[in-house]
């Protein structure tokens, strides 16, 4: 045996040779404190600890945990000399549900054999028909009544027999396949690289034998939570009702079982040192770079889904945020997200522990997402797999459906909760246990339900839309301590789209937009006989005029604010001139025209807008 490897062994062995007086703290967590990218975990135990030095050891930590946030606190006869983290490389945690794969997997390999048997069974009982199938011979006496009677049991028979093999046969295959593709699945996770566990080691001295009490906390990766809201309106002449939600998912390697929660608006990853500016250098522009992006303002939602470029497999647990907003989500079992998109925000930012985090612009309603390895965490790589049994029914954990209430039963009553404004945070404390699994699976946490006065009113661009907007404005919503986030729609306990919630408004009114109301009618025409082009010297003339007619169709009144919008010229050259407004008022600045209309029951109103432009006959001015 060589030098080296004797010094190696010798190495080996010193290194899991255990410390003398080191015992295992057992902690539990009890606390955890959910940020929007992250989570701090307060954990506590007790041990006795044996007269001098000794090391406690805290093992099986996430993967995750952040050695330089880790504080420890003792209360007890003794010193705490030293507190050092470490990463256990010949443990791994594998942060995944193979339990439930290889569960699925028995299950049906399990149903295979039993198909295979009754094939067997199949072939026997068809083997012995056919045997028999000749009556005893020629001589035995039987009459035609007596043979037709035998002929018509022995198709009979045979027919059930050959149909059932089909579908054996179908069952089957299916079976095969399936069991292949999980095979195939678990084959990946074992060929993945784990990621080590975490360990915390705690050194401390005591002059004799004590019992001792520790609790500890640290920053983790791999969880966070979204605000959403569920609106309902019943009636425009009652409050609008509103639940605060928090949607939380964690995949940190361990479970938060009965845990007091906390959710917190703060992002402890992001630096604190406040920016400074550095001398502005002008000088010519000598390459302009048009960004076709720069001016996208996307309404409406944006899904897909987010593969694995390495074998365009699914990446459940990923999250999505949209750029500068506390709006995001995360990724399915199958990879797939839906998010709703505010105006003004163009550009989402797709993350996954192991990849390579993007930003992308938002091209459409749909956008598949391929994320690439990142090769300075290969080590890093999660593997995680999920279940599609154990769906939530009813309520379990103070975990709701989104079922509607279908009778007039008392409603279930939502957790207490407590907000705390700190100097730089808000908190939404939840008074009742929970338990978060670590699955990477959204849970939606009851935060608080509040009944809002509201002022109801309806909204109408017809340029863009024929359809009127019922937006619901709030005062005095800063108090609620309200989030940007996603919401859930509901009128009169219907299911009708989602919105955004504003609440990093500047203004003093929050207006939350409701939906369309198809109950009121628009339509926007162009009025030929006033839309004219003529030619006058140098010069082109030409006019738009446009009718906008409003019926109301509801059985109550109304109140409707219209806008619509005429040409602001940038250019001497170009001008401008009203012919007609039907007493809009005007914003002198944008061109932007509202009109404030009452309509009561069946009432119907009509609107007109005419201009004329007049610009260089040489020059083309896109007025359509």
């Amino acid at each position: 045996m060589s030098t080296i490897t004797i010094i190696l062994s010798w190495f080996i062995g010193f290194y899991l040779m255990p410390f003398q007086n080191e015992k295992e703290l057992n902690t539990e967590i009890k606390e955890v404190t959910v940020f929007m990218n992250g989570a701090q975990v307060f954990e506590t135990g007790t041990i006795q600890i044996p007269a001098g030095e000794s090391i406690l050891k805290i093992t099986n930590r996430s993967p995750y945990l952040d050695d330089k946030s880790i504080q420890v606190k003792g209360t007890g006869d003794f010193t705490i000399v030293a507190v050092n983290p470490k990463s256990n490389f010949l443990e791994s945690k594998i942060i995944s549900q193979n339990d439930s794969l290889f569960s699925i997997l028995s299950k049906e390999r399990l149903l295979l054999e039993n198909l295979n048997a009754e094939a067997e069974v199949l072939r026997e009982k068809a083997s012995v028909l056919n045997t028999n199938k000749n009556l005893g011979g020629q001589n035995n006496g039987i009459n035609m009544t007596q043979l037709k009677q035998a002929a018509d049991f022995f198709e009979k028979e045979l027919m059930e027999i050959k149909q059932r093999e089909i579908s054996n046969k179908q069952k089957s295959s299916q079976s095969k396949s399936l069991i292949d593709r999980l095979e195939q699945q678990l084959n990946e996770f074992q060929n993945k690289t784990f990621t080590p566990v975490s360990e915390i080691y705690i050194k401390v001295n005591a002059e004799k034998s004590v019992d001792a009490s520790f609790s500890l906390s640290y920053l983790v990766e791999n969880a966070g939570w979204f605000p959403k809201y569920d609106i309902r309106v019943n009636d425009i002449q009652k409050p609008l009702q509103l639940t605060y939600k928090a949607e939380v998912w964690q995949n940190t390697g361990n479970d938060w079982k009965n845990v007091k929660l906390r959710f917190s608006n703060g992002e402890p990853s992001r630096s604190g040192v406040m920016p400074e500016l550095r001398k502005w250098e002008l000088t010519y522009a000598r390459n302009i770079v048009f960004d076709p992006m720069a001016s996208f303002a996307p309404v409406g939602s944006v899904s897909g889904v987010v593969m694995d470029s390495h074998d365009n497999t699914p990446l459940p647990g990923a999250t999505v945020m949209i750029k500068g907003t506390t709006i995001g989500t995360t990724t399915d079992v199958n990879g797939r997200y839906s998010i709703t998109i505010p105006n003004n925000s163009n550009r989402l930012i797709f993350n996954f522990i192991g990849m390579v985090s993007q930003e992308r612009p938002i091209t459409g309603p749909t956008m598949n997402i391929f994320m690439e390895p990142d090769a300075q965490a290969l080590s890093e790589v999660v593997v995680t797999g999920y279940s599609t049994e154990g769906i939530l029914q009813g309520r379990a954990h103070g975990i709701m459906t989104r079922q509607a209430p279908r009778s007039k039963t008392a409603e279930a009553q939502v957790i207490a909760t407590m907000i705390k404004e700190n100097q730089t945070t808000i908190e939404i404390e939840v008074e009742k246990p929970y338990s978060i699994l670590s699955n990477g699976e959204k849970l939606l946490v009851d935060l608080k339900k509040h009944d809002l006065e509201a002022q109801y009113e309806y909204y109408a661009v017809p340029k863009l839309e024929k359809e009127a907007f019922l937006v619901a404005k709030i005062t005095g919503w800063e108090k609620y301590s309200f989030l940007q986030g996603e919401a859930n729609l509901y009128f009169e306990d219907t299911f009708i789209g989602k919105s955004i919630l504003e609440a990093e408004s500047f203004q003093d009114t929050l207006s939350i937009s409701l939906g369309r109301d198809r109950g009121i009618a628009i339509n926007r025409e162009k009025i030929d006989q006033f839309s004219r082009k003529r030619f006058v010297g140098n010069n082109v003339d030409e006019a738009r005029a446009f009718r906008i007619t409003v019926k109301n169709n509801k059985s109550q009144k109304i109140n409707l604010t219209l806008i619509d919008q005429v040409p602001v010229s940038i250019v001497n050259d170009i001008s401008v001139s009203i012919r007609e407004l039907s007493k809009a008022k005007r914003d002198e600045q944008t061109g932007i025209l509202t009109w404030k209309l009452e309509l009561a029951p069946a009432a119907q109103e009509i609107v007109e807008l005419q201009y004329e432009v007049r610009y260089p006959r040489k020059e083309r001015v896109i007025l359509d």
